[in-house]
This record gives C-alpha cells, structure tokens and sequence, in this order.
C-alpha cells in the first residue's frame, strides 16, 4: 500500500551490551539487527523507512547508507520524543506508519501485516502490538476495562501493584494513523519516574480524546522480544536461527542435529540435502540438492551446486560445482572456483584459482593463483609456489597434465596439455605439450658408506 510508512527507532546506547559498537549494529545469523527489521519491514510490502539515529550514528548510517530516511534524536529523552523528531519527513502525508524498534529482530512480516490489516479494518487511532509474558517485570503492562479495550499502557517504575500483576505487555510496536500520531505526539509530557517522553502516553490521549486504540497480541511472545545484553543477544541469536533451521527443513533439508548448525538468514539450500552436526554456513551462500554438508564444516559467501560432498572444510567465498567432493579437511579461500566431479581431499589448499572438470587434487597440495584444466592430476605434496616475496604470479596448468608426488611449481609457469612432471621435481620452465619434465638431482649410491663413517 501506497500510504504504508515505518518508523525503526535506533538511536538507544544500549549499555548493557558494553560494546563500542551501535547496539542495533550487533549481529544475529549474520545480519545487524536493526537489518533484520528493515527487511521485515520491506517484505511486509512497506515501502519508505525512516530511521531514527542517535547514539553511534555515524556507524548506523554508514551500514544502511541510502537504504532508508535518516531523522537524528540527538538527546536521547524518550521514545516519544524520538518519534517526534521524524514530523517534517511526513508533512502532508496521512496514511499510517508502523513503530517498530531496532533492537527487536525477531518480529515477522506476518506480525506486521496483520496490525496492519486489524488497525485500518477498526478505524482505530493506534493500534498496539502485545504479548503475554509469565514473567513480565521491566516491561509496561496493557491496562484494558472491563469490555477489553485498551485504557493506557503504564511502565513498570510507574506502575502501581496491581497493574504490576497483568501479564499482558507492550511489546514497544505500534501502528497509528499518521494525523493521530503526531497530534497526540505534541501534548505528551515528561512527568515520570524517568523524566522520559513515552511514546506510550499517546494512547491515553487519544483515548481522552475519544479515539479508538487497540491491541492485537502475537501468539509466540519471543516476536517482541528486545535485545539489551550480549546474553539476550545470544538468546535471540538461537531464536533466529532455530525460525531459520525450520524453514530449511519444512522445503525438504535434513539437518542431523538443530542444536549444533547455524545457517545465515540469507542463505539458500536446496531440497534433499543433509546438514551434518557442526556446520556453520553464513553470508549469502547458495546450496544445491542433494548435496552432504558436515560434519564440522563453515562455508562463507560460497555458492554449492547440486550433488556436492563437503566434509571437514572450509570454504571462503567460492564456488564449487556439481559432483564434486572436498575434504577432509580442505580449506578453499576466497575466489576458488572448482568444476564438475573434482576431488580436492585432505589438507588441500586453494587460492585465487580455477580447478577444471574431473581434476584430483587429492592430498597435502598448495594451489595459488592457477588456471587448472580438466582431467588433471596433482600428486601428493604438488605446491604452486606463486610468492617471489614481493607480488603474486600465475600458473597456468593445461588439460590432461600429471604432477608427479612433492612436486615445486615455480610462477610464472605454464605446463601445456597432456604433460607429465616426474615426481620430486622443482619446475621453472614452461613444459612443452607431450612432454616429461624431470627436475631433480641424479640419485647417488655410494657403496659401503656407513661400514666407513663407523
């Protein structure tokens, strides 16, 4: 809808995170927070954002640069208050505006769309999004009359004993119409236990008013939860990604054991594949079907076609396609992108190079800045020594080569098609096609050598 704008509050300290970073910037699944609710907001179908900035503001902008409007709160004095300070980015607007909080990651597009829908459905002022809690100290309770509807939303220092007894709390999430809102944002005042702005307080004047507030409360209480502390951030964390687990599971991805994965929220993995216990797969990384992931693995950024095998890996902003396998104990760095049915096995590095089709590099190998053709072999111990201690140079291995065991690759090389390196060798010149270099010292027995030393 055309008329559908979002407020994301931002700019708290957050002390109890002790970190010299913005709160709303830390991180869950591999995602800052205050990201995680800009896309929820953006896959609710809300088009403009506005984002309230104040403390590490700098910091905050420079993540979601041009992604959003920015209005700076630059005293934090309250929630109304930083409210307030988005007025002249809705001049002549009307329409409706959603609340939200930075440091709330857990809340869904389904959530949203749904205050959405019953806010505009009744005609109300405000709608508020709530929860019941067993334990809700620290949060300000709903205070409904006897027919249910809203009264007003008493915080926890002002509250009196009695309402300290209700279990249902704002979540801090609102949907109001934008003429309500502001008019309502003008009159609040700051005579509270804390001296704050609360942006709670405009319900009780709409309410004066004869406006119409309701609440809507989510079914699953870990939605509105806030994050304050690296624990509540661990705790959110595990939330996050247990959602993201069963997601992958529910399109046909079997995970062995949901306690001991973590997958990104960006990440894709595609039906029929196996999660092995101790995988870590983050950023936008793209899985295949049918491919065996784990155990103990972490892949980055990488992009995994079908019917792949990693196992014991690392992978680092690479691609690997179908049909091959890699590990144990593998590690591909950054731009390392190796072809259909390949074998990179154990203790096996790659940097910075392209590995053909149906090429073995089996075990202990360097490869660092190399073209590798199809149908090659690097024996056992092969190293591409790329480094002269100054800059990087290529090899350029072609189709059909074999690389003998504990073999030097000295680049700038090229080893042309259907080659042969003899075991042992240390290569500096080009190797002509057909040809079989041999780069070693000639063998020398001397007789009866040790009957002399003793």
């Amino acid at each position: 809808m055309n008329n559908l704008s979002a407020v994301i509050l931002a700019a708290g300290e957050g002390k109890r995170m002790k970190s010299k970073h913005s709160k709303v910037l830390h991180k869950i699944c591999d995602k800052p927070m205050v990201e995680c609710v800009y896309d929820t907001v953006k896959n609710a179908g809300i088009q403009e954002c506005i984002l309230v900035v104040g403390h590490k503001s700098a910091q905050v902008k420079e993540f979601m640069r041009d992604r959003t409007k920015y209005a700076l709160q630059q005293q934090q004095l309250g929630t109304g208050h930083a409210v307030l300070q988005t007025e002249n980015l809705f001049e002549q607007k009307d329409g409706y505006v959603v609340v939200l909080c930075g440091d709330t990651p857990l809340i869904t597009e389904e959530t949203i769309r749904l205050c959405i829908d019953y806010h505009i459905k009744n005609v109300y002022a405000a709608t508020v999004i709530t929860a019941e809690l067993d334990q809700p100290t620290g949060y300000g309770r709903i205070v409904r009359d006897v027919n249910g509807n809203v009264l007003k939303i008493v915080e926890q220092k002002d509250a009196s004993e009695e309402e300290k007894e209700i279990k249902e709390i704002n979540s801090g999430m609102y949907c109001f119409t934008i003429i309500d809102l502001f008019n309502s944002l003008k009159k609040i005042s700051n005579n509270n236990s804390q001296g704050e702005y609360y942006l709670t307080d405009t319900l009780e004047i709409l309410i004066k008013e004869g406006k119409s507030v309701g609440a809507i409360k989510v079914p699953d209480s870990a939605e509105i939860m806030g994050v304050n502390s690296r624990a509540q951030l661990a705790e959110a964390q595990y939330l996050m990604n247990q959602r993201i687990l069963n997601k992958h599971m529910s399109k046909g991805v079997t995970i062995i054991d949901t306690n001991s994965t973590y997958v990104s929220y960006d990440a894709i993995i595609g039906m029929d594949t196996i999660i092995y216990p101790g995988t870590v797969i983050s950023g936008k990384t793209l899985i295949g079907e049918d491919c065996i992931i784990g155990p103990n693995t972490t892949i980055n950024e990488s992009n995994i076609f079908n019917n792949v095998t990693i196992t014991d890996s690392v992978l680092i902003e690479s691609k690997v396609c179908e049909n091959s396998k890699i590990g144990p104990f593998a590690y591909l760095r950054p731009n390392s992108v190796i072809g259909e049915n390949v074998k990179i096995g154990d203790f096996v590095e790659i940097k910075n190079s392209k590995i053909g089709d149906n090429t073995k590099i089996s075990h202990l190998s360097y490869v660092g800045d190399a073209e590798v053709g199809n149908n090659v072999n690097l024996g056992c111990g092969t190293v591409i020594v790329n480094y002269d201690g100054i800059q990087k140079h290529k090899t350029i291995i072609e189709d059909n080569v074999f690389v003998g065991c504990n073999s030097n690759l000295i680049s700038p090389l090229v080893l042309r098609k259907n080659s042969y390196v003899g075991a042992g060798s240390t290569i500096t010149d080009e190797v002509p096609q057909n040809a079989l270099a041999i780069a070693r010292s000639r063998q020398t027995n001397i007789k009866d050598w040790v009957l002399k030393r003793k």
